[in-house]
């Protein structure tokens, strides 16, 4: 018999020029990907510049700044008609770069989060971007896998879902034959495992050729996004009616032209308008993604990023998440007698028949870390021996199934009709299928209740004969004789218990599940620290408990075992019917429906399926436990700077709008029009954007609850202390500036006011940054206060800016009222961060 598997070498004579099944020489894959271009489906073009300018120029705010350009031309003040062209070039600009940062951001993300194939270049498996794979590369194939070109099956049994070309619901089985066996683009493998040769990429594929432009979805915008723009589109509409309501009171009560009453109402609604609030969310989410990358986690979807900081529950696989997932076999047990792989030297004669029936249950080169660490064992220990079988190749297969947790591997043997039989699985599921008596399960259950307390995952084995050419439906059909025990240890990784630690500070609950024995998950449980004596649910309790007793034993329950990747969709559902916000682990096929049920789905990088990252918000690049609570972290972070630079936002119009308003109703002079708004506007926009999303996360982000998954940034109670915050500076700012009126005049009272309140908004930034910050500073404060102190100088020392502001250089009574409003503004400020304790602070 030939050996099941990928081997490295073998003649090949398909004609494609390579010779051997080694795989392309990565220098001609290289050649071939230059020459045929990229494995890329037509569409995902990247955004016309034309078409991201006419989005910038349909903002608002920009039309105001050209009607307001407009008005000075026709009032024939064109020093400030060209100031404001000027300016809007420059928040063209601006906008332009924060577009250009945020979408470079998210092609890095969507360049990780693209389909990866693994393939064998050089003799060797290496996995790279399906846009990488050439013509005659070959991909290696496991169940779940999304096939990233079309190819021919070379080796192995594939079932594959072809849905997306035929809309035929039922898998395809994939054979070599006669004739190579065809596989298609973007379908999924369901089963098996196999080696193809690529025949065409791109759009000389099969759904290339029917036009699908997988590249050109878009990611619909998130929760907080909607939100956002319906909150603009109200305070838009009553903006712009206040507006016009007081040009009208301007024009009839106070006898102004026509044109400048306009102009004030231009100059309020800039003022009344937050715009910058969909600017700061888009920057956040994106660069908030890319952050989160950093940390080893690939955003999918960005909604994600804003629910992170809502986890309430966070339901995690044990092996390869808590653990190593690089299992090794520890022991052996066989009527009494134990083997420890650690201490003891050979293998004795009665364990190799153990040995040798668990390599034949076992594919030759298998994928599942288990699987893989009994071929080692094996092939070290028995080398040499006639109980190692490498060219054996089963003729069928009894997968694992719900109804019994064992896998069966049939091998012909020299008789046409007779077969040998290789078992494990579940020790109950195989101590059953041999119809053990009732004293052996007894010393069996007390012998792997031993082992799992160590521990230790175990395993039964068994060996049985069949004869006949009708295979029977089931395993339970077969006579089996039982051979003994293997006991596998995965280690957990050593950063899990400080991230366990990490989890319980913060308010988050971690529920471990695994398909391992509960003694083996009670054992691992204790040994991370998920609790001293962990609360264990088994998969047969939670089929035998209704939805409303099982949501109720969840919330005392920290792991569940002998779970099916089936049972997680109704444990996801129970979870958030008692209103927990659901993290949820897993990397096959079948854990596809609860990921994506999940609030957050967090699919596993290295071991788990294209299926289960397609279904995932998350996919975790190094499958660590650690990882995901990084990016916790990173999500309370990012949630508590937007609702910072959203409280900055409501706080810095306040005053803005009382300045722009107040002296006309109080027959003032005016204080603010539209070219003063737009130099703050070029301080505002940049602080909002680039200072409060770069800032770093409280100290205390990781050791206080969740917050609720409905409380939004824009809520009253998040927004009062920043309209507390902008009505306090208001009124200090119209106090100096009328008393300044009655010392120094109306010009060099504007003059002193307006520098008051640019200074005022680095105080405001200042003010609603977190009081104690975990890590480095700010890089961008500094900066901020440079280009500050900068836009002053160039606004009172560049004669035509200060003729176009309307302002003088400052008498020394303006810069005394200045220096008093700014201590001030600094003590109200003060004043109501020491008595406000939200817990972003």
């Amino acid at each position: 018999m030939r050996a099941e598997g990928i081997p490295s070498t073998a003649p090949d004579g398909d004609g494609d020029g390579d010779g051997s099944r080694a795989g392309l020489d990565p220098a001609e894959a290289a050649r071939r990907l230059r020459r045929d271009g990229p494995n890329a489906l037509p569409g995902g073009e990247h955004r016309p510049l034309w078409r991201t300018l006419a989005s910038v120029l349909a903002e608002p705010m920009l039309l105001m700044l050209l009607a307001a350009g407009g008005i000075y031309l026709a009032l024939g003040d064109r020093a400030e008609a060209a100031f404001l062209m000027g300016s809007v070039l420059v928040v063209i600009g601006i906008t332009l770069a924060q577009e250009h940062r945020t979408q470079r951001a998210l092609e890095a993300l969507r360049d990780l989060s693209a389909p990866r194939a693994l393939v064998l270049r050089g003799g060797q498996r290496v996995r790279i971007a399906a846009i990488e794979v050439v013509v005659g590369d070959l991909l290696v194939l496991h169940e779940g896998d999304r096939i990233a070109a079309d190819a021919s099956l070379l080796e192995g049994q594939l079932d594959v879902d072809e849905s997306l070309l035929t809309g035929e619901a039922v898998p395809v089985n994939k054979l070599v034959g006669t004739a190579p066996a065809p596989l298609f683009a973007s379908t999924v493998v369901t089963r098996g495992r196999g080696l193809a040769r690529v025949i065409a990429t791109g759009a000389r594929t099969r759904v290339g050729g029917i036009g699908l432009a997988l590249a050109s979805a878009v990611e619909p915008p998130s929760r907080l996004q909607r939100s956002s723009r319906r909150l603009i589109r109200t305070m838009t509409v009553a903006g712009l009616l206040v507006a016009g309501t007081y040009a009208l009171l301007l024009w009839s009560w106070d006898g102004l032209g026509v044109l400048p009453s306009v102009l004030a109402g231009v100059a309020l609604s800039m003022a009344l308008l937050p715009e910058e609030i969909p600017v700061v969310l888009t920057v956040f989410l994106a660069l908030g993604a890319w952050r989160i990358a950093r940390q080893q986690v690939l955003t999918r979807r960005m909604p994600a990023v804003e629910t992170l900081g809502a986890i309430t529950v966070l339901a995690a696989d044990k092996t390869g998440t808590l653990t190593r997932n690089r299992m090794e076999v520890a022991e052996l047990a066989i009527d009494g007698s134990h083997y420890d792989a650690a201490t003891d030297g050979p293998l004795d004669e009665p364990f190799h028949a153990l040995v040798e029936f668990a390599m034949l249950a076992t594919p030759a080169q298998p994928f599942d870390p288990m699987e893989l660490a009994i071929q080692a064992f094996g092939r070290s220990l028995l080398a040499g021996t006639e109980h190692v079988h490498a060219d054996w190749l089963p003729v069928a297969e009894y997968g694992l199934s719900p109804e019994i947790l064992a896998m069966t591997r049939v091998y012909p043997e020299r008789a046409p009709d007779r077969h040998l039989l290789a078992t494990k699985g579940a020790p109950e599921a195989v101590a059953d299928l041999c119809h053990l008596a009732e004293p052996d399960l007894a010393d069996l259950r007390a012998t792997v209740a031993a082992m799992a307390g160590r521990g230790l995952r175990v395993l039964g084995v068994a060996r049985g004969h069949w004869r006949g050419d009708a295979r029977p439906a089931s395993q339970h059909d077969f006579d089996f004789e039982f051979l003994g025990l293997v006991g596998l240890l995965d280690p957990p990784r050593s950063e899990v218990p400080a991230a366990l630690a990490e989890c319980r500070a913060a308010g988050v609950r971690v529920i471990m599940l695994t398909g391992d024995h509960p003694l083996t998950a009670q054992a691992i449980g204790h040994r991370v620290g998920l609790a001293d004596q962990p609360v264990v649910l088994t998969g047969g309790d939670i089929d035998a408990m209704d939805d409303v007793t099982l949501t109720a034993r969840l919330r005392d329950t920290d792991i569940c075992a002998r779970v099916m990747p089936e049972q997680k969709l109704r444990l996801v559902r129970c979870l958030q019917a008692g209103g927990e916000v659901v993290g949820m682990t897993g990397d096959g096929v079948n854990d596809a429906p609860a990921l994506r049920a999940a609030d957050v789905g967090i699919a596993m990088g290295e071991r788990g399926t294209d299926v289960a990252r397609e279904a995932a918000a998350l996919v975790l690049l190094d499958d660590s436990f650690a990882s995901i609570v990084a990016a916790i972290r990173q999500g309370r972070r990012i949630d508590d700077n937007v609702r910072r630079a959203t409280r900055f936002i409501f706080a810095v119009h306040v005053p803005v709008v009382a300045l722009a308003l107040v002296p006309a109703l109080a027959h003032w002079p005016v204080l603010l029009m539209p070219v003063n708004i737009v130099l703050l506007e070029l301080l505002i926009d940049p602080a909002c954007s680039v200072v409060f999303e770069a800032d770093p996360a409280a100290d205390t982000v990781m050791r206080r609850p969740p917050r609720r998954a409905a409380d939004s940034p824009f809520a009253p109670r998040q927004l009062l202390r920043g309209l507390l915050q902008g009505a306090g500076l208001a009124a200090i700012l119209l106090a100096g500036f009328g008393l300044l009126q009655d010392t120094v005049g109306p010009v060099q009272a504007r003059t002193g006011t307006f520098l008051a309140l640019l200074l005022s908004v680095f105080l405001l930034t200042l003010a609603n940054r977190a009081r104690h910050r975990a890590g480095a500073g700010n890089p961008w404060l500094l900066p901020m206060f440079a280009a500050l102190l900068a836009m002053i100088v160039l606004a009172l020392g560049v004669p035509w800016l200060r003729h176009v502001m309307a302002m003088a250089w400052p008498a020394a009574a303006t810069w005394l009222g200045m220096a008093a409003m700014l201590a001030a503004a600094a003590a109200w400020l003060a004043l109501l961060r020491r008595h406000a304790s939200p817990p972003s602070d």
